[in-house]
């Protein structure tokens, strides 16, 4: 009797060790797969969809718009895929007039290969509205900011503070002019003209440009460039967009003008690595944490960091929105 309850012991003993050795095999193999998963995701920038199979690009501009050599290098590489189009979702108040230049620049070369749609999720002033002129078709919901065309030259001035401290600054330089303002001395008339001429140079070529892609001119063109930005009810009468809505409305456009077909999948592209202090971090962070739907929460998170950063060295002649 007592060898046949050792037998029954003995056998239960062996099922809840086969059962626990199922389980870790099954867990090993979808730890494995969830590896691998993750590494042809970390290969293919973050996307599960290969390059080279049809799709709709999605590009995402956020923050402030400053280097943009490496998504410079992404539109190239879109140009060479499976993409059928592009949607451009914009958020960002601009930044430099050089590297706006440039992203409008590389999305025209893009456009001569695919059609690109912008979509405006928040806002898109100033050196993000150059940028969403490099589009062939902008939408935007009725309550986004679009516009602020302009530009500005911005620099502190000390020269009150440290009279009071009893702080005096000394230079000596070839002209007048050289490093001229600068922010220990107050501006003189000459520097202050040389300042407004390069602010009136680059705000009539951005206001060219707004004429050329939008088909503005006369009063009209005053009315939009005038520096104010505008919702996306008050801009489309003004011709600064072509329609009310999001993404749906964009995916409708490129099926209805560009025969894009709206069962494509959408693929999101990111630059390998964003060219600032918080680029790695940005860019680890955010393919890893969308394999478990948290890709947002990192973006939002790193991003309002790296913004800060890059707005502390902003220099030169922007094209940025700023609500005071």
């Amino acid at each position: 009797m007592a060898a046949n309850a050792m037998d029954v012991d003995e056998l239960l003993a062996r099922r809840r060790l086969r059962r626990k050795l199922a389980f870790w095999r099954a867990f090993t193999l979808l730890v494995i797969l969830l590896g691998g998963l993750g590494a042809f995701a970390w290969w293919n920038d973050g996307g599960l969809l290969p390059r080279s199979s049809p799709h709709v690009a999605r590009v995402a501009i956020g923050g402030l718009i400053r280097n943009e050599r490496e998504r410079l290098e992404m539109l190239e590489d879109i140009g060479k895929s499976g993409a059928k189009a592009v949607i451009l979702s914009i958020d960002s108040p601009g930044g430099t007039v050089v590297g706006s230049a440039a992203l409008y620049d590389g999305l025209r070369r893009l456009a001569e290969k695919k059609p690109i749609v912008a979509v405006v999720d928040g806002i898109a002033a100033s050196g993000a509205y150059i940028a969403a002129l490099g589009a062939d078709h902008i939408v935007a919901p009725r309550n986004a900011l679009v516009g602020s065309i302009g530009v500005i030259f911005q620099f502190p001035n000390f020269a009150e503070l440290m009279k009071s401290v009893g702080v005096a600054y000394e230079e000596i330089k070839s002209t007048p002019l050289k490093a001229a303002p600068n922010m220990f001395d107050p501006p003189s008339e000459e520097a202050r003209a040389a300042v407004r001429s390069l602010v009136e140079d680059s705000y009539d070529w951005f206001k060219g440009l707004v004429s050329e892609r939008r088909l503005l001119d006369g009063d009209k063109l005053a009315s939009a460039s005038d520096g104010r930005v505008f919702t996306g009810h008050q801009a489309l009468p003004l011709r600064l967009i072509d329609e009310i809505g999001d993404e749906r409305t964009a995916r409708d456009w490129l099926a209805r003008e560009r025969g894009v077909s709206k069962d494509l999948p959408v693929r999101d592209w990111h630059t390998k690595r964003v060219g600032d202090e918080f680029g790695w971090l940005r860019g680890t962070s955010v393919r890893l944490m969308s394999l478990i739907g948290l890709g947002d929460l990192a973006n939002l998170t790193i991003g309002a960091a790296s913004d800060l950063a890059m707005q502390a060295r902003l220099d030169g002649l922007l094209a940025l929105w700023q609500a005071r």
